[in-house]
């Protein structure tokens, strides 16, 4: 079923659907009607008898997505006012689905007798279908169109025939403002008016006309583009003010053209069922001026002051309405209706996967599934000019060990027996699908260097009537895209298979460690948590072994050998020279020594419980861990809980270089470089022994988390970091990460390589792990969480037939000792029509991979430069896609390809975010900590990450499973009277109105009061409702599917704290300076109209 066709409720969501897979998407505003954008400042143009009645034939009705919503918020967070609660939307529109007519849902309580829309102008619609764009530029009936449309609709897959790619939201956005053309002149952006169905040219920016008697107001945006060439969708839908993908621009910074006095109040008309003036943020904003909005980009110093009003009327500037442009939300809904239900089987070539948003289940038939790899784009451009012109990254987002849901099998073990696995003679590629067999099966042809290569005789099998072998089906290797090979001792370093790996616990005893309470805390926990050491199979025990160290500014090792009474401390000083005192008794198994170690864990909270040392160490305590592991001859992962900036003398010691006032300048790039090399070389000499590093944080200050976080992020480990970590409130999250990293499936010593077919290779490589040469990835640990980005080039040109391959090969020991291969292929198709890269990418892996290279980039360039490029790239992709798949259409509109309408709304987000436009309070460990995290992120983690999940509870059906659909970050979506839930991987915020309904307050939290809540919980009261036990059962839901625990925060509305939940409604102005949607997308716009000219 579709998403768009019941009507909608409150919360606007207004996304046409996404084109991801080339399925024809109608062209926001053709004959969809998706999301446009109406203009940002349109000129009003005169009185509604210059508007047509009844919107031309085959287009859509207008965008009105929801468009009773308050303004966005001003760049520093001043709010203009609000007249009504923020529930009322209107309905949202989408581009899925045949156009149904309904009736339009209600919107604010006010009446339509005043200004009508100002920014609805008319929208040209850029018709993206087979066939040129269609702009409004004289009749283009849909009935009589000139080229094939292919049947409307739709956000079913279908092969999308020749033809420029789904255009989404051409919308005319501000761009250059030209004077108002007086009311019966055709619009300045059009060749011709744009003749509507009855022949009257729409006027820029013009109130809507009356429409028939039985026009409901504008169509819903639910619903959907109109049937296919169906003429005008339902006689009554309105005027075609917003076609939806073209906005009208105006400039901004300058008045909006004289209001034409006459206006202010056309009587409602029939039908219209009452749409108010909103001056608000609603149907035909007019909105307010955003105070203090000091125009973040150049060459806009006016963006948001108040133009001089034109004597005639008090005329505020006319902002874009945010329910007119792109909503992740509606995207999102659209993706989980039209590919939620099926299985995503594997087999199809270059076929997009859903969304990560979306659930739905893989099987495997060839490719491997999108849990494991995810592509910028399914269509490689063939040759690298056209890479070049479009500026789309073409690049794969790897999670080599990524765990799966339990209704899909593991990867299968193949063992090809003493000879270990079979591969190609040149290139070495594994024996995979794209093989071909040949000489009735003697031979097989390599499919990514082309090269012959005899079948070993043990492998033989014959060849079917299509030149498969017979047992194709039987062998995953032949079959399937993903799958694990046993290895040989020839794949083992230094010819001998591995010992077991062994975890070491190095845990930190100064004063502050002591104080802060995390020293009992990691004994307590550990006694129990030894017993869940990662194992293959769950009936046997792990033959992982442990050991124990405490420090301050000396190291204490621990003898625990079972055969003691007691443990036995041996202390080292000479921190200058580290070594290791013992040998037999540090690392044992647990199940042999469990008294003794739980004897020591008993003591060391003791012990140390009165030290007054407050000085730490940090190199010698990894040399210690390194040099342990190199004597037991084995790989193997430390885990480091540490509190304090490291300023003992001793190797890799630290001093404090924090200087806020570096922060924007040239030299900031200096803060995200570590202060000293010893520990470049300390990760190098970690890698080659298999010794990763997670470290656990409890700073109450500064401890240089760029310089600390070399070793975890050179050798596949993690870095967790708790501030100000207090027991009571923060113990809950950090037991569940370390149970979580101890327990979960790891690979040690692992070497990483790409292939790819003749025509691409991989030159670029983004995550956490070293590199010796150029082409192996080397982590000391890889485990379940971890992606490896991999950029590729061009080095010859692809052909469409073969498509371009890639195999990743990840050679590992696991966590039993044994070394193994883990295979990943890939295969996309190559295109030589820009079109068909355009219909095929993937808006969320585009952007993981940008906020990638974005933070890599700041380690060598200011952070000005690194969003400036950001941008710059941006408005290339989309520019390109104007320039060369959209049909002509006027400069004024912003034409966005189908499958990134969203790249706008994401990229600012990234752009944004802490680490390239942090705002006064967000220190630089933060911003060191949040760079790591973002390189090691899988999609899934970083969408959420910088597109929070907002969820609202007053809507949630206690009945249902489902979860409530999802509403859009920015503060004009809360209502004063909800309740909202918000998640980004690292934080769960309950997000509590003032105004919220005593019964709803009374099932969450046990009191009908608003002020009776306490804001400092951070867990939820079990109470016997409903209600109660499925909020608990969701919040659960979404923290399992996260790597990190997420602590509850509970923000009253008007409360202090609602300053940094605000932070996180990333479609509004933040206080750093970051621009609003609506306003990025106007700057987008700019950018690319100077691309164009």
């Amino acid at each position: 079923m579709n998403v768009n066709q019941q009507p909608h409720m409150a919360t606007p969501y207004g996304q046409p659907q996404p084109g991801y897979q080339g399925y024809p998407q109608p062209g926001y505003g053709g004959d969809h009607v998706p999301s446009g954008y109406p203009a940002q400042y349109a000129p009003y143009n005169g009185p509604g008898s210059a508007y047509q009645q009844g919107p031309p034939q085959g287009k859509g009705p207008l965008p009105t997505e929801a468009l009773a919503q308050a303004p966005p918020h001003s760049y520093y967070g001043a709010l203009p006012p609000v007249q009504q609660p923020f529930q009322n939307a209107v309905p949202t529109f989408s581009s899925a689905g045949p156009t149904q007519p309904q009736a339009p849902p209600p919107v604010s309580p006010q009446s339509f007798p005043q200004a009508p829309p100002i920014s609805q102008p008319p929208f040209s619609t850029a018709q993206v279908h087979p066939g040129p764009t269609q702009s409004y530029r004289g009749p283009l009936p849909s009935t009589q169109s000139s080229f094939p449309r292919p049947p409307h609709p739709t956000s079913q897959p279908s092969a999308f025939p020749a033809g420029p790619p789904p255009t989404s939201i051409p919308s005319q956005l501000p761009g250059v403002m030209q004077p108002q053309p007086p009311v019966s002149q055709p619009s300045p952006y059009h060749s011709g008016p744009p003749t509507t169905s009855t022949g009257f040219p729409p006027q820029v920016g013009a109130p809507p006309r009356p429409s028939f008697p039985g026009m409901q107001g504008p169509p819903m945006a639910s619903q959907g583009p109109p049937m296919a060439s169906q003429g005008p969708p339902m006689a009554s839908q309105g005027p075609p003010m917003a076609q939806a993908n073209h906005i009208l621009p105006t400039q901004p910074g300058m008045p909006p053209g004289p209001i034409n006095a006459s206006l202010s109040g056309p009587p409602p008309q029939p039908g219209m069922q009452g749409y108010p003036p909103q001056q608000n943020g609603a149907f035909g904003q007019v909105r307010g001026p955003q105070p203090g909005y000091t125009g973040p980009y150049p060459g806009q110093p006016n963006y948001g002051a108040p133009p001089a009003a034109p004597a005639s009327a008090p005329a505020a500037p006319k902002r874009l309405d945010p329910d007119s442009i792109p909503s992740p939300i509606q995207v999102i809904e659209d993706d989980k209706a039209n590919k939620g239900s099926e299985p995503f089987t594997t087999g199809v070539r270059g076929q997009a996967p859903p969304l990560v948003t979306t659930k739905f289940q893989v099987k495997d038939q060839g490719n491997a599934s999108p849990r494991y790899i995810r592509c910028t784009a399914y269509n490689m451009p063939c040759n690298s000019d056209m890479a070049k012109q479009s500026q789309v990254p073409l690049a794969a987002v790897i999670k080599p060990l990524a765990p799966l849901p339990p209704d899909e099998t593991p990867p299968y073990l193949v063992d090809h027996g003493e000879s270990g696995p079979i591969r190609c003679n040149r290139c070495k590629a594994y024996l995979c699908p794209y093989m071909q067999f040949s000489e009735g099966g003697r031979r097989f042809q390599c499919g990514f260097c082309n090269c012959v290569t005899e079948v070993p005789p043990n492998y033989f099998q014959h060849l079917d009537h299509t030149g498969k072998r017979v047992d194709c089906y039987d062998r995953p290797e032949l079959s399937m895209g993903s799958y694990d090979f046993m290895t040989t001792v020839d794949y083992c370093k230094n010819n001998k298979f591995p010992q077991p790996p062994a975890f070491i616990f190095l845990i930190d005893v100064s004063y502050n460690a002591v104080k802060n309470g995390t020293v009992g805390i990691v004994c307590q926990e550990l006694k129990t948590l030894l017993d869940y050491l990662p194992r293959e199979n769950p009936d046997v025990e792990s033959n992982i072994r442990v050991g124990f160290v405490t420090y301050n500014k000396v190291l204490h090792f621990y003898n625990v050998k079972a055969s003691l009474a007691q443990p036995q401390m041996m202390v080292v000083s000479d921190v200058a020279d580290m070594f290791v005192p013992l040998l037999d008794g540090f690392l044992v198994s647990v199940s042999e020594s469990r008294v003794v170690i739980e004897s020591l864990l008993d003591q060391i909270p003791e012990m140390f419980a009165d030290t007054r040392e407050t000085e730490t160490v940090f190199g010698p305590v990894i040399q210690a861990g390194l040099e342990a592991l190199k004597a037991a001859d084995c790989a193997g992962k430390l885990f480091v809980f540490h509190s304090s900036l490291p300023i003992a003398e001793a190797p890799g010691k630290l001093k404090n270089r924090e200087d806020k006032k570096l922060v924007g300048t040239d030299k900031e790039k200096t803060l995200f470089q570590p202060q000293v090399s010893f520990y470049n070389t300390l990760a190098k000499e970690c890698v080659a022994q298999g010794c990763c590093v997670d470290l656990f944080l409890f700073p109450n200050q500064y401890v240089d988390v760029a310089t600390l976080g070399v070793v975890p992020t050179s050798t596949g480990g993690s870095i967790y970091k708790y501030t100000y970590f207090q027991a009571p409130s923060d113990q809950e999250r950090f037991l569940n990460d370390l149970r979580r990293d101890v327990q979960k499936q790891v690979g040690f010593d692992a070497v990483m390589r790409v292939r790819t077919s003749t025509g691409i290779r991989a030159t670029d490589f983004f995550g956490a792990f070293y590199m010796s040469n150029t082409t192996d990835v080397e982590l000391a640990g890889l485990d379940c969480d971890k992606t490896v980005t991999v950029e590729f080039r061009h080095d010859d040109k692809l052909s469409e037939e073969t498509g371009a391959l890639m195999q990743c090969a990840v050679l590992y020991t696991s966590c039993s000792g044994q070394r193994r291969l883990r295979i990943h292929n890939m295969a996309v198709n190559c295109c030589s029509q820009l079109a068909d890269l355009y219909r095929n990418c993937e808006t969320d892996t585009i952007i993981n991979f940008f906020a990638k290279y974005a933070y890599r980039s700041v380690l060598s360039s200011p952070t000005k430069n690194v969003r400036d490029s950001l941008v710059n790239q941006c408005a290339q992709i989309l520019a390109c896609y104007r320039k060369n798949c959209a049909s002509p259409s006027s400069a004024g509109q912003l034409i966005l390809p189908e499958c990134m309408k969203l790249l706008p709304v994401y990229l600012n987000c990234v752009l944004k975010s802490d680490v390239l436009q942090p705002g006064a309070d967000v220190s630089l460990d933060d911003r060191a900590y949040l760079r790591q995290l973002v390189s090691t992120m899988d999609v899934a983690e970083s969408h959420v990450f910088f597109y929070p999940h907002l969820l609202p509870l007053q809507k949630l059906d206690v009945e249902s499973m489902a979860l409530p659909m999802a509403v859009r970050d920015s503060e004009e979506r809360l209502s004063r009277g909800g309740v909202y839930l918000l998640e980004n991987g690292l934080n769960i915020f309950l997000w509590v109105g003032v105004s919220a309904q005593q019964e709803l307050l009374q099932n969450i939290f046990g009191t009908p009061a608003f002020s009776q809540i306490d804001p400092n919980m951070t867990s939820l009261p079990a109470l016997d409702n409903p209600f109660s036990k499925r909020l608990r059962e969701i919040i659960e839901s979404v923290r399992a599917q996260r790597s990190r625990y997420m602590k509850l925060m509970v923000v009253k509305q008007e409360d202090k704290l609602e300053l940094i939940f605000k932070h996180f409604l990333v479609e509004d102005k933040s206080n750093s300076g970051g621009a609003s949607y609506v306003d990025f997308l106007c700057h987008m716009h700019k950018e690319i109209r100077q691309l164009l000219s």
